[in-house]
């Protein structure tokens, strides 16, 4: 009885992605590179990275389910967007190691999550206004305000997730960064609360070793400020492209290609 249940809800999966035709090659494109990378690292013996694809392959089809399920219609640059942002960070960030050989590449990943979160805030918010039976309606303000603290509040629960791998699981997804200033009390030689500054800081000292960094090791807290600040730049331009979006109710503005809106039945009935 699963099996035949399993091949109708895929055929129904293929029949809703087919009517968008750019998504569905863009699924493609991107399910075919997966599965080469998968292999390679098959026979590569990493099977940690084949995990990687296989959670990957999952998230791709997520967009396209969750449209399905809650009869919801996600414009085709958002979820175009929403598949190429999980290739470039599981694929290309993790596999490819492209967070260390691209340093902006984390740094231009945060900035876009905190606009898709603002963007889903804001559809979220803006469906319940269109829906007859909530009592409320929000103004425009204050439905920009209410993206902005969704979109803050993912990109907070994201970095309460690296730091519990990091503690926990031991991993390096707060990526450390080489300082040559610091400021701090507890150098402070009267045992007081006056800050000591040290500057020109080359190299460190672990368990007597003496590493030639080229500074300070921060373990973490640099990369999770910064972070949370592009999280923030990227949340207020969403923001205020949904502002002038609700005041010109969808006219000439960006924000309308990342709207999420109520379908009024499955796409694939």
């Amino acid at each position: 009885m699963k099996k035949p249940r399993i091949r109708e809800k895929h055929r129904a999966f293929l029949e809703h992605i087919k009517q968008e035709k750019s998504t569905f090659y863009i699924y493609l494109i991107l399910r075919a590179l997966v599965i080469l990378v998968m292999i390679a690292q098959f026979f590569n013996r990493n099977y940690e990275n084949v995990f990687l694809c296989i959670l990957t392959l999952l998230l791709l089809i997520m967009p396209s389910v969750i449209e399905m399920n809650f009869r919801i219609d996600l414009p085709n640059t958002f979820e175009i967007i929403i598949m190429l942002f999980i290739f470039a960070a599981e694929i290309l960030g993790e596999i490819q190691k492209y967070y260390i050989i691209f340093p902006f590449w984390d740094t231009m990943l945060h900035t876009l999550n905190g606009f898709l979160a603002a963007a889903l805030g804001f559809s979220l918010v803006d469906i319940l206004n269109r829906t007859e039976r909530v009592s409320f309606k929000l103004s425009p303000f204050f439905m920009a305000m209410v993206a902005f603290c969704f979109s803050m509040t993912i990109g907070v629960m994201w970095e309460f997730f690296e730091f519990g791998m990091d503690t926990f699981f031991h991993f390096d997804m707060q990526k450390d960064t080489i300082i040559n200033t610091i400021s701090t009390v507890k150098l402070d030689p009267t045992g007081g609360n006056t800050p000591v500054i040290i500057n020109d800081i080359y190299s460190v000292a672990i368990n007597g070793k003496e590493l030639n960094l080229g500074g300070y090791l921060d373990i973490g807290l640099i990369d999770t400020m910064k972070d949370l600040f592009v999280n923030f730049i990227g949340a207020v331009v969403f923001s205020v492209l949904g502002y002038f979006y609700i005041k010109k109710r969808g006219k000439g503005t960006v924000a309308r290609f990342f709207i999420v809106k109520k379908s009024k039945k499955n796409k694939h009935e």
